[in-house]
Order: C-alpha cells, then structure tokens, then sequence
C-alpha cells in the first residue's frame, strides 16, 4: 500500500490511477488529518508527500515521521514545486529518501517508487551480478573484493544503482551529490564517472553515457 498526501485533486487522482494501473495498491489524501487516522491502522510501503498542505506543512509531517519509531524507516518521496530548492533541500534534510518536482512525468514518478521500494525491499545489500553494494556500510565489492571509493563516488554509483534503468540527467547528479546544478564547462561528474568506472573494473559497464543527457545504471 503506498499513502499520497496531496491536497492538488486532480494530481493526486492522477498519481493513485497511475499507480493502481500498475498493480500497487494506493490510498490518497486531501489533508493531514484523514492521513493521521489511516496512519493509525496501517502504516503504507511508501509515502508520496506533498510540502505545501493546509493544516501544516509536509517538512513538518515529515520530521514527526522520522521521531517516531514505527515510521522512522518509511520510505519517503517528497513532492516540490519547480524552483524551490530550499524545500527539496530541507526535506532531504529532514530525513526524505527522494524528491519530484512538479510537474512530473508520470513515468520518472513510477521509476522513482519502484527503485525506493526495491531498496527497502532488499535492505542493506544491493547486488548486480559479481557487485555488491552496502549503503550503510559506504562498502562497494567486485567478486567479493572491496573497492575503495571516495564518499562522492560511492554516493554517486549508490544513487545511479538505486535507480537502475531509470535515465539520471546531469543536472540532477549535480544536485544531488554537490549540490549545484550543471554548468556547461563543469566536468566535475564526467571525471567521477570515469573514476568510478576504473575502479569498478567489468562491472564498470554497467554505467551507461546517455549523450545529451546524463547516465543510467543497466545490468
């Protein structure tokens, strides 16, 4: 079950329809209030969450998530108007898992709930074939041997592996690995991806250069 908090009707109706066609089970939420009760007797896989809401603010529901023990590892993607960086900022902050900004297309939405599930789903692994990835122990091996990563290359190949399939703009890695958007004559990402990939030895490939645009984690 996966709960959207929205107070926007039509997105949020658009959200649950894309979702159930999918086969996942989804309940909205126009307010804080009905959201609290439901909370009450079920808590979701996952948590769609608005910033903007009458009542009080999603930062807000999100930072009482996140003290409580029941909720403190619920999956959380946030949901933020375009341009507004210090919400995405301070929700990643407070403790959100991811972020969309409106308007999304619904199909990065869906890759974006699949690749959150698939991590909670897995826990503290990820594997790929002969890589293995340990998100809270910053760990990376290659046919059981560790490769040593620095925090910027591990976050960077943990954030593309987390979201394997789906395409990561530059600008996006950008922001979420410094903070900053793309600058044309930054090679900054291009020389971490190529570090990473060295140091990844085959499993390497797996970091795919989609050209224009960004890169993609494919096995």
């Amino acid at each position: 079950m996966i709960y959207i908090l929205e107070d926007d009707d039509s997105i949020r109706k658009l959200v649950t329809y894309a979702l159930e066609s999918q086969g996942i089970a989804t309940q909205g939420f126009a307010s804080p209030t009905p959201f609290r009760e439901a909370m009450q007797t079920q808590i979701p896989s996952l948590l769609l969450l608005d910033i903007m809401l009458p009542e009080e603010s999603g930062l807000e529901i999100l930072k009482q998530l996140r003290s409580d023990p029941r909720t403190a590892r619920l999956p959380v993607i946030i949901l933020t108007a375009k341009g507004a960086e210090y919400d995405r900022v301070e929700g990643l902050d407070a403790g959100a898992d991811d972020y969309v900004t409106k308007p999304f297309g619904m199909m990065e939405l869906l890759a974006r709930v699949r690749a959150l599930l698939r991590r909670a789903e897995v826990g503290s692994e990820l594997r790929f074939g002969e890589l293995q990835i340990f998100p809270e122990r910053y760990e990376v091996l290659v046919g059981g041997e560790p490769v040593v990563l620095t925090n910027k290359e591990f976050r960077l190949l943990l954030l593309l592996a987390e979201n394997e399939g789906v395409v990561m703009t530059r600008e996006v890695l950008m922001d979420r690995i410094w903070d900053l958007g793309t600058e044309p004559e930054n090679r900054t990402l291009d020389v971490h991806i190529r570090k990473v990939r060295a140091k990844l030895g085959d499993a390497g490939s797996y970091i795919e250069t989609v050209r224009g645009v960004g890169y993609r984690f494919k096995v």
